[in-house]
């Protein structure tokens, strides 16, 4: 038996397969992935992303400590509530992870992956000696995403009258506290959407809320084929500690300016940048297959400047074809997958399928 979300009696009530993820018991899905995915495109979804780690960090040098920390600088945020998305890197460029960090009235939080926690804790401890900072994790915190058009509408037919203007004047990257409840707006699904963390204990009932007003649950399934129709990385298929950024399609997330601002990795991921402009480093792209066939993660890949391989790549719900995520060599112009020993020509795309239901790729 894994380590159970609060809302793990409320999966199995609403009919949920669950499954092992990192050592959580999961929902896969509740009857049928494609029904799920189609619901966050179409109307409004809801998904328990509670076994995610909620770390807050404090302190006089709370600020300094993390523009060291991430490659992205949050010193970009500059109210409370602003977020961004950020990878924290090793001594070697690698990616540890990849996270958000919101600005909050006092401090910062950050939302890391569950299978990289101890990792993650660890690493920023090490990399917080000589910083008056502190660092909380918060495993009592559930984290609900309510996601799809219709989604924000939905989310605030639970709330108090007087909390519904404060969540609905929300942009993107964007969130607010409302007591003991932090409501952003940062997603994974390419679709308007809320996150919502706050006390385990609540988490029923607003599970049951949202029920009630047609927003129907999401297994760990939709939201993977729903992530990658919108081009997201997931953490260790897409990027790992051995993969610099600049070849996981995360450079717009590093904060080169202002240029003597040193963070872990900075001098390395600069040599990346350079190797991969002079065609030595691969980089991460979007593959479309619009004939029959399945892209998966794992297969090769062969274009006319080399080999490389497909980090993600799964059947598209919306698109009705196959799509994927992979790393290949730079100014690579045709392209085929090794599919059981046969080359099927495939087509290059920037890696990125869908926004709001919609195809975005030419």
């Amino acid at each position: 038996m894994g380590e159970r979300t609060a809302l793990y009696q409320q999966h199995l009530d609403a009919g949920a397969k669950m499954v092992d993820f990192a050592g959580w018991d999961m929902p896969i899905n509740y009857g049928s992935q494609i029904e799920e995915h189609q619901q966050v495109r179409t109307a409004a979804g809801v998904f328990d992303v509670s076994h995610m780690t909620v770390i807050d960090v404090s302190g006089d040098d709370a600020t300094n400590y993390l523009r060291y920390l991430l490659a992205n600088d949050v010193a970009k945020l500059d109210a409370s509530g602003r977020a961004l998305y950020s990878a924290m890197l090793n001594n070697d460029g690698g990616v540890v992870d990849d996270l958000i960090v919101y600005r909050l009235d006092n401090g910062y939080r950050l939302v890391v992956n569950c299978a990289t926690r101890m990792k993650d804790l660890k690493w920023m401890a090490e990399q917080a000696r000589g910083f008056a900072v502190a660092i909380e994790e918060r495993p009592r915190l559930a984290i609900l995403a309510v996601h799809g058009p219709q989604a924000i509408e939905k989310f605030c037919a639970t709330l108090e009258s007087d909390k519904i203007a404060a969540v609905q004047a929300l942009g993107n990257f964007r969130g607010v506290e409302l007591g003991d409840w932090f409501v952003a707006r940062t997603g994974y699904t390419g679709e308007k959407g809320i996150e919502v963390i706050f006390p385990q204990e609540q988490a029923a009932a607003l599970w049951d809320k949202l029920l009630a007003e047609g927003v129907k649950p999401v297994g760990l399934g939709a939201r993977d084929t729903l992530r990658l129709e919108a081009g997201m990385n997931l953490y260790g298929q897409d990027m790992d500690d051995a993969t610099s950024p600049i070849a996981a399609n995360m450079s717009q997330t590093i904060a080169w300016e202002p240029q003597d601002r040193q963070f872990v990795g900075r001098e390395m991921v600069e040599i990346h940048r350079k190797l991969q402009a002079d065609g030595m480093l691969p980089e991460l792209t979007g593959l479309v297959l619009e004939e029959r066939g399945v892209l998966r993660h794992g297969q090769k890949v062969i274009t006319d400047k080399g080999e490389g391989v497909i980090t993600s790549g799964s059947f598209s719900p919306t698109l009705k074809h196959s799509i994927a995520l992979a790393r290949i060599p730079v100014k690579s112009e045709s392209c085929q997958v090794d599919m059981r020993g046969s080359l099927i020509p495939v087509r290059i795309v920037k890696p990125n399928f869908v926004r709001f239901g919609k195809k975005v790729f030419e």
